[in-house]
């Protein structure tokens, strides 16, 4: 660890420190539809897109019209893109000619880029065209934000409101959040990201002479394209010489900020924010954490603000940089101190510590910084490769989304996450003190935590369910692993905390590219999205219909340091009692292995 590494960290969470207060007043006007300094530019296209869809912003719902609009909302998102990629071939703006993807691609596709997660079991540049990252990736990278943070609003709503049943309207929320915060950000981030040098057009791949050609052997196949065995079985290899390069080209840097903004994560290229054409600089990489971090950490304020108790939103913004500056200082740490599989004789101090899988523009300091932040969002975008962090290195982005994505979260669902933690907190502090729990002047029942432990107890059941389920099985889990023993562990648990957490990034030492992991994975993102957001829903509907009783000498308070305190404690105790013993089993051995030298 550098001082200058450890500088560079403080200005990040500085700068958005700094933003917090102005993007939480913004959010609460554009979703209350007061007027903003954006209303003359873009008031216009709110009220045609009203009058096109038939749409009544004051016309409010109940949590379960809410529920059941988002819900059909996504289901035809998903459906839309599925048709989008099978179709592909035939459709412009294809100038590579690349053919549909696979049933079970597509649909792992679709459901991954409507629920926020864009996990990606394909190589982006290899095999989607420039009409699908657009007309299908790019629409729903907004699409799915937009809904997340409609979601986290009428929670909020539901803690603000009191004895009524209305949430507020899912698609005036759609609606604003799309036009008022996501198109006008992202299309300045877009243009700066194009000054850093991210391309942007509509040209084919370039084929560039290599200075330095050299051979690789590959199987030899005939003229079916079948691979040619010798007499014993084994694939017969040939030589195969490479002197050119193919340079993918793009409207890279239009979804660039998207996926950032947004939370969503999918990469253009398959390198994704490690690719020198998406992410060139040391600049473009602190612009692009910045955006992820922007919109939930405004979204604190905003619910302070909302609430009315500024320093609960202070207080819960307090908790999950707690949280943050813990992991971030845990992977710098780890990844600086190297590997100690090298030789001795590599002194690896010169270049900070483990560089494996990482990009000398950004060194170990922004690496890890990197992957925290995406992990603590629900991102999932990468300038470094996790499968090449050091076992504890690696554990933090993994423990960062087995925590449920509460450290600022995703776009929307980092802030109803939190909330339901907020709810098991004061009842459990109820019940320490013998008192009824109440939140924010809001008794605090047993629907209420019986919908709370419903979205904790589905978030473990998918991940530990279908992480089990592939690490038994011989013919389709574990034939997709490059490593055995903890480290494959480690790669099958990564991903399918990845997937029910809706991140999207991934341990890639393993072919997902499958009929068993696009399809389970697919179900998991599913099941982390819609059967976590219906149960929030149902809680925020709960408490929209309840009064507010003023507070007392035996209330609770939620905006001092005790509540921060005990609402840490709470995350961090509920994840370690779910996933302690399967990390033991994975990243926590594997470090011992390591350190005593022993490879796996």
């Amino acid at each position: 660890m550098t001082t200058n590494g450890i500088l560079q960290i403080l200005v990040f969470f500085l700068i958005i420190l700094a933003l917090t207060k102005p993007m939480g007043i913004f959010l609460t006007s554009v979703y209350a539809g007061e007027r903003t300094f954006l209303s003359p530019v873009f008031g216009w296209l709110e009220r045609l897109v009203y009058r096109l869809t038939g749409i009544d912003p004051a016309e409010e719902m109940n949590w379960k019209r809410y529920a059941g609009a988002m819900v059909v909302f996504s289901l035809a998102s998903v459906l839309f893109l599925y048709v989008l990629q099978r179709l592909q071939f035939f459709l412009p703006l294809n100038p590579q000619g690349l053919a549909a993807p696979s049933e079970h691609l597509a649909f792992n596709t679709a459901v991954s880029f409507t629920t926020n997660t864009n996990w990606q079991s394909y190589a982006g540049e290899s095999t989607m065209s420039y009409h699908t990252q657009m007309a299908g990736l790019t629409v729903q990278n907004f699409a799915s934000a937009a809904a997340g943070m409609a979601v986290a609003v009428a929670f909020i709503r539901g803690i603000a409101r009191t004895q009524t049943d209305k949430l507020g309207n899912f698609w005036a929320d759609l609606v604003r959040g799309t036009v008022y915060v996501l198109l006008p950000i992202s299309f300045l981030a877009a243009i700066f990201f194009v000054s850093q040098g991210v391309v942007q057009n509509f040209k084919p791949y370039e084929t560039a002479a290599l200075s330095d050609p050299f051979t690789v052997q590959v199987d030899k196949k005939d003229a079916a394209g079948e691979v040619v065995a010798d007499a014993s079985g084994e694939n017969v290899k040939e030589d195969l010489n490479v002197d050119t390069q193919s340079i993918a080209q793009g409207p890279a840097a239009s979804q660039l900020a998207i996926k950032m903004l947004g939370t969503n994560g999918g990469g253009f290229f398959n390198a994704n924010s490690a690719h020198p054409l998406e992410n060139p600089t040391p600049l473009s990489n602190l612009v692009q954490m910045l955006l992820i971090f922007l919109i939930p950490a405004g979204l604190t304020y905003t619910m302070g603000r909302m609430v009315r108790s500024q320093g609960h939103g202070w207080a819960v913004f307090a908790a999950m940089s707690v949280l943050f500056f813990a992991g971030v200082a845990t992977a710098y740490w780890a990844e600086s101190q190297g590997n100690p599989l090298y030789p001795g004789t590599v002194d690896q101090r010169v270049v900070g510590g483990n560089m494996e899988g990482k990009e000398t523009r950004f060194g170990v300091a922004n690496s890890a910084l990197f992957a925290t932040v995406t992990t603590d969002a629900s991102c999932g975008a990468v300038n470094s490769m996790h499968d090449s962090f050091t076992p504890l290195g690696g554990m933090v982005p993994l423990v960062n989304m087995l925590l449920g994505e509460v450290i600022f979260g995703g776009v929307g669902a980092g802030m109803y996450g939190i909330l339901v933690m907020v709810i098991l907190t004061v009842f459990i502090a109820g019940l320490m003190v013998g008192r009824t729990p109440e939140y924010l002047g809001k008794k605090v029942e047993a629907y209420d935590v019986q919908m709370a432990m419903l979205y904790a107890l589905v978030f473990p059941l998918s991940i530990l369910g279908f992480a089990a389920w592939s690490a038994i099985s011989t013919d389709y889990g574990v034939t997709s692993l490059q490593d055995p023993g903890a480290h494959g562990l480690s790669e099958i648990l990564y991903a399918y905390t990845s997937g029910t957490a809706n991140n999207g990034s991934a341990f890639a030492g393993f072919n997902a590219n499958t009929w068993w992991y696009n399809t389970t994975i697919g179900l998991a993102m599913l099941i982390g999205r819609f059967l976590m957001i219906i149960p929030a829903l149902a809680i925020a509907g709960n408490l929209a219909s309840k009064k507010v009783s003023p507070p007392t000498l035996g209330t609770f308070p939620v905006n001092t340091w005790l509540f921060t305190l005990l609402l840490v404690s709470i995350v961090l105790i509920v994840g370690a009692l779910t996933f302690f013993p399967v990390l033991s089993l994975s990243p926590i051995v594997e470090h011992f292995q390591m350190w005593a030298g022993q490879t796996f």
